[in-house]
């Protein structure tokens, strides 16, 4: 059944009817958020530590940070709809579900514990006022309380958040006509002042203070139109921000000694006009920045839940309440794990974790536009356009400014990232929407296949097997051989050429489909091709011609040998097609190879390789013979190179030099020199080989009298162990291979 298209072009983005505007869903919440517990506790701390010069410089950076990750967050809101989960759903929807996952858990984390952050700055601030309370029962009943506002509905939270912004508004404006405070400082508290912390330390403990604009963001689901609310309110939000801390830092530097600034994290209330105006705005801040992370992190948890990132025992956090879809579940194990951090916890210690956290969401969601961009795939068209060179050094800012903060952090961090993803790509989710992980390899694999050089290197050679298979139940021999060849490295192929009469193109998809989980199921990597034709030999003529991409095409065939003799004659004249078509014939008769588990279970295992020199043959079978010996069924199997020679003259010789080829190809091989001494080859063989487990020889040049001379080889080999006849027929020196031709000129 085909699948039905949408009758809706992408880019038509409906509006949520009675959704949050611009101004109430997302510029309110993010400028909250960043005019909040660090610019109000922290900030004359920063300045203090690194100076009016040092402090501009991590306001802009910070900054830029979060204005490269602004242009990326708009350039996919403006492509997608950005539903419930925000940051988490742009990331999930791009990179795919394991990669989301990865970033949404960490991001949910952090935005409980932004809630933690928040609560402990309005703790800190109400306890500096009233000495006798003590701060973590201050910060235990305000968490439960902005919990009870979110649960009650985000429309309300979202009103109050409109009060608090004028309080605010009104503190600002009383420190601007403040007036600078005396210094009280004894020379002894001077000297007992701790040494000023490293730039970057400060820098950590600031950044949060800019990460507002995930606020707006993880609002999506409840926006009215997030393709337009969430760019126009995330960079107004941003630069409103930027212009009041550059502001704030020539007010203290110029008001305030770095001691005062260090030491006393109300300074503001004492170098502004109306003190009282700053406990109003501290207070507001830090509720309504704790009110706008306890709306945000259950929406990123809930959308984790419903794509089933979460374990299944946690499923429950998926579901919604009332008709908003309210996430009071989530909002209650939310206001748990924020109780516990605001219990154990201290703004000094949480800031940096938040840094961690939100870095490396931040430089991901970089990295997702940045691809996009890069790949330029027709569905992906954003409104708000963006040039991936902005997002990927946005991305870049990111990781680089993590790594100068705390590198050990860093890494727990990105192993943290690591071990999720990991452990969400085994899980095996499906998902319904596509990621770009497709495209990138896309992307590789066109650039690769363009670059493959049209040079033969030996240097780089192996085989890539295709198996003529049939029906791979049946014949699982000849995969499980071909598949030894690769080691995980070369390109495997599966190939079956269907004479039925109903071969059309539906049933062959399905086969195609069908052969793939059954070699899925045995841990084979490989390529599936299903054709048909009315005569299966002049169909696999045609598939071995027109298989492959430029110079990448399968370069050794692998199929199974035939005692047929009404078929004989295609037989043969397809080996002679194919030999022509200048690729190497592997075929397999006899013997108990088509039990390959009985094989991989046995001990001493042998096999025995006619050998006659490096050129065309002999070369091949060495290299597919040391494959094998270091594949998992024929692994620690013993080789044994047969040479036969006329007398006993010539053994010692033969044996010597056989050895110093051996040594020279880092190859472990007994050497068995026979002398025929006028007794027929196929009296020497069978005697020879009659106890080894596998038998190579080549086969001679197809020819006229090519279906005469594989009779005979039939004949030989009969009721022998498995034989394997190798016909080289690529025009390459398979000796080069073994031996660089610098080393056999030494």
């Amino acid at each position: 059944m085909k699948k039905k298209l949408s009758a809706k072009p992408k880019y038509t983005i409906e509006a949520k009817e009675g959704g949050l505007g611009t101004f109430g869903g997302v510029y309110t919440p993010s400028i909250l958020t960043i005019l909040g517990v660090i610019m109000y506790l922290r900030f004359g701390w920063v300045v203090g530590n690194v100076g009016v010069v040092g402090s501009l410089f991590i306001v802009t950076m910070a900054t830029s940070i979060t204005f490269l990750t602004g242009l990326s967050v708009a350039a996919i809101a403006t492509d997608q709809r950005v539903r419930i989960g925000g940051a988490y759903y742009m990331i999930s929807r791009s990179l795919g579900i394991e990669s989301g996952g990865a970033i949404g858990i960490p991001l949910y984390i952090a935005l409980a514990l932004s809630v933690a952050l928040y609560v402990v700055g309005f703790a800190e601030s109400v306890v500096g006022v009233f000495p006798h309370l003590e701060v973590h029962w201050v910060g235990v009943i305000t968490t439960i309380a902005v919990t009870v506002l979110a649960m009650i509905s985000a429309k309300v939270a979202i009103r109050t958040q409109y009060v608090i912004m004028v309080a605010i508004a009104i503190s600002l404006i009383s420190l601007i006509f403040g007036s600078p405070v005396e210094s009280t400082a004894t020379a002894q508290q001077l000297s007992d002042l701790p040494p000023k912390e490293p730039f970057w330390a400060v820098f950590a403990v600031f950044f949060p203070a800019v990460t507002g604009i995930m606020a707006g963001v993880n609002m999506s689901g409840d926006l009215k139109n997030p393709t337009k609310s969430i760019p126009v309110g995330t960079f107004a939000a941003i630069g409103t921000g930027y212009l009041i801390y550059m502001g704030l830092v020539i007010i203290l530097y110029t008001r305030a000694t770095p001691y005062e600034l260090i030491s006393d994290p109300l300074i503001m209330r004492k170098i502004s006009f109306w003190g009282d105006a700053i406990l109003l705005g501290v207070w507001g801040a830090t509720l309504s920045s704790a009110v706008g992370s306890i709306l945000g992190g259950p929406r990123v948890l809930q959308a984790l839940a419903k794509d089933k990132i979460l374990p299944g025992w946690l499923s429950w956090l998926g579901k919604g309440s009332g008709a908003d879809d309210e996430p009071r579940y989530g909002t209650f194990f939310t206001m748990i794990v924020a109780l516990i951090a605001v219990w154990f916890g201290d703004l000094n210690l949480i800031a940096p974790v938040l840094t961690m956290f939100f870095l490396t969401t931040y430089g991901v969601i970089n990295l997702a536009a940045g691809i996009e961009k890069l790949l330029d795939s027709p569905s992906y068209r954003p409104i708000f356009k963006v040039h991936w060179s902005v997002s990927i050094t946005g991305a870049i800012g990111c990781f680089s400014v993590m790594f100068l903060i705390n590198l050990t952090a860093t890494l727990v961090a990105l192993l943290f990232v690591g071990v999720i993803f990991i452990w969400l790509e085994r899980r095996e989710l499906t998902s319904v929407w596509g990621n770009v992980k497709s495209g990138l390899l896309m992307a590789v694999i066109r650039e690769s296949l363009l670059k493959v050089s049209d040079d033969y290197e030996p240097k780089t050679w192996r085989p890539q097997p295709l198996v003529l298979s049939g029906s791979p139940s049946r014949r699982w021999h000849l995969i499980d051989f071909a598949n030894s060849l690769t080691h995980n490295r070369g390109i495997l192929s599966v190939a079956t050429v269907f004479s039925g009469k109903d071969a059309n193109r539906q049933r062959l998809d399905r086969m195609e489909e069908e052969i793939g989980r059954f070699l899925r199921k045995r841990a084979v990597d490989a390529l599936v091709r299903v054709v048909s034709a009315k005569d299966p030999f002049e169909g696999s003529v045609n598939l071995v011609e027109a298989y492959g991409l430029g110079k990448l095409v399968p370069n050794t065939i692998v199929m199974g040998g035939s005692e047929n003799e009404e078929i004989r004659e295609k037989y043969c004249g397809m080996i002679r097609s194919f030999y022509e078509m200048q690729r190497n014939v592997v075929l397999i008769h006899g013997g108990d190879i088509e039990k390959p588990e009985t094989i991989r279970d046995m001990e001493n295992k042998r096999i025995d390789v006619w050998w006659g020199g490096f050129k065309g043959n002999g070369g091949l079978m060495m290299i597919l013979v040391y494959m094998l010996q270091n594949s998992l069924t024929w692994k620690g199997a013993e080789i044994h190179l047969k040479i036969v020679v006329e007398s006993d003259d010539a053994i010692e010789e033969i044996e010597s030099n056989m050895r110093s080829i051996v040594k020279q190809i880092r190859f472990e091989a007994e050497v068995d020199v026979i002398p025929s001494n006028g007794a027929p080859f196929s009296e020497i063989f069978r005697k020879a080989s009659k106890e080894a487990d596998l038998i190579m020889l080549g086969m001679a040049t197809p020819d006229d009298h090519f279906m005469d001379y594989y009779e005979s080889m039939l004949n030989l080999t009969k009721d022998m162990p498995t034989s394997v006849f190798v016909l080289a027929g690529q025009e390459i020196s398979f000796g080069e291979v073994l031996i660089p031709q610098e080393t056999m000129s030494d």
